[in-house]
């Protein structure tokens, strides 16, 4: 009943997730038909999360390419990931990947679900990857390169400082900035964007998912996964898993504060980015996420659940100055899991999608989201004076560029927003929907 609700108090987001639902049917059926590619595509979809129906909208030989690029750095990340494996294997691994990309039967079993089945028949992939243009495939390689080399340093190697930190992000996911950048260069539809903006844009999306999984990593079997700078969390415990312990809740959301403040650094150079970019399609694919990324840091900030459990609120339980962010998309049967309660879950997510248009959308949703993390601030924290610096920051690029009187809200209003005729509509609706997903499982 709680999700009914909150579908009708917020009738915006379900008009959205329709969209989304029929976007997610169209982008399926543009799925090439060669087994490979068949392959390929459907492994996007579970696990790619929320940058499954972005990817899915680029231009036919972008996507492809952007695809196949996402797969091989999905691979060699379940390499890295998967801390059974032995050093001494997982190393000379890591550093040839991107040769094995080039080998139509190489495959290596390791990652756990779908990404052991990615990992097991990696080979789909490589025989995709060797039907791309040329262009697109050294910058693949070249960037499956340096990752894999940068990894393999870190396997043996924690991250202690700050710049270790920076240095480790950029490995990871700086470089897949870069990758980007040169795959929408080499279709000829943007401009071959700086190193140091496209590092940021990728720098912004780790950090807010080191963050965010603090509490997954650190409970990792059968060895934890420690991404927080001892720099910084050593200011405020002795361990950083003590962060997780009851006990020591007050330093932790500090240290979590100051995490967020990090994080915050790349903003800046996230918006200078986007807003060189002409194609709307890349404008999407890249603008979505950041803007997923500077939700969840304002639902983070100073939210000691982060350290309890999965991060995500639901309507109902949001003050005016919170808001709602499906934190993890699921995708088992598409792009967008068509049960009952995800409708409740992925409302904002769909609507971030669907109103995702240009600068104006993105300026004024990074307004609202600093915003949120403004009201958050507490004049006690040891980080206080630093965070508001860099939020008042960027609500000065966001205010100067003149987008701010059209932007779209992205707050958790709090009366209710539905009439009796808006009910009857709605139950319509969802009676039609409801059955056609049914008749369609019933034939399938």
């Amino acid at each position: 009943m709680g999700s009914l609700v909150a579908i009708l108090k917020n009738p915006g987001d379900f008009c959205a997730l329709l969209k989304l639902m029929k976007a997610s049917r169209h982008a399926e059926k543009q799925i090439p038909p060669e087994p490979h590619w068949a392959f390929c595509y459907g492994m996007l979809l579970k696990v790619s999360r929320s940058f499954a129906l972005v990817i899915q909208q680029l231009d036919t030989n972008l996507r492809n390419a952007v695809c196949i690029f996402y797969l091989v750095l999905r691979g060699l990340d379940t390499v890295e990931d998967d801390t059974s494996i032995a050093t001494d294997v997982k190393v000379p691994i890591l550093i040839d990947f991107h040769k094995h990309i080039y080998e139509r039967d190489w495959h290596f079993s390791c990652g756990t679900n779908n990404y052991k089945v990615l990992m097991d028949k990696f080979h789909h992939v490589s025989t995709a990857f060797l039907e791309l243009e040329r262009g697109f495939q050294e910058a693949i390689e070249d960037i499956t390169k340096r990752m894999g080399a940068g990894m393999a340093k870190f396997i043996c190697k924690e991250v202690e400082t700050i710049k270790d930190y920076d240095e480790y992000c950029h490995y990871v996911a700086g470089l897949v900035g870069l990758g980007l950048s040169k795959l929408f260069y080499a279709s000829s539809l943007e401009d071959l964007a700086s190193d140091s903006l496209s590092n940021s844009m990728g720098l912004f999306l780790q950090k807010t998912n080191i963050i965010r999984d603090y509490l997954e990593d650190i409970n990792e079997i059968p060895k934890s996964r420690m991404f927080w700078p001892r720099e910084i969390w050593s200011k405020y415990v002795n361990k950083l898993e003590d962060l997780k312990y009851e006990d020591n809740s007050v330093k932790a959301v500090q240290c979590l504060n100051d995490m967020v403040t990090n994080a915050l650094i790349h903003v800046e150079d996230c918006l200078k980015y986007m807003s060189a970019l002409r194609d709307p399609s890349i404008f999407r694919f890249c603008a979505i996420p950041q803007i997923m990324a500077i939700g969840t840091l304002a639902l983070c900030y100073h939210n000691i659940d982060v350290f309890r459990g999965v991060v995500k609120m639901r309507r109902g339980k949001t003050s005016p100055k919170e808001l709602e962010l499906n934190i993890i998309a699921r995708y088992p049967k598409g792009l967008i899991e068509y049960s009952y309660s995800n409708f409740a879950l992925s409302g904002l997510t769909a609507k971030v999608i669907d109103q995702t248009k240009d600068m104006t959308d993105v300026y004024g949703a990074f307004y609202d989201f600093v915003t949120t993390i403004k009201h958050k601030v507490d004049e006690n924290d040891p980080n206080a004076t630093k965070t508001l610096s860099r939020i008042e920051a960027v609500q000065k690029v966001c205010r100067e560029s003149g987008a701010l009187e059209k932007r779209k809200s992205y707050m958790v209003s709090k009366g209710p927003g539905y009439n009796s005729t808006l009910v009857i509509v709605l139950f319509v609706l969802l009676a039609v929907i409801f059955g056609y997903l049914s008749a369609n499982r019933s034939i399938n």
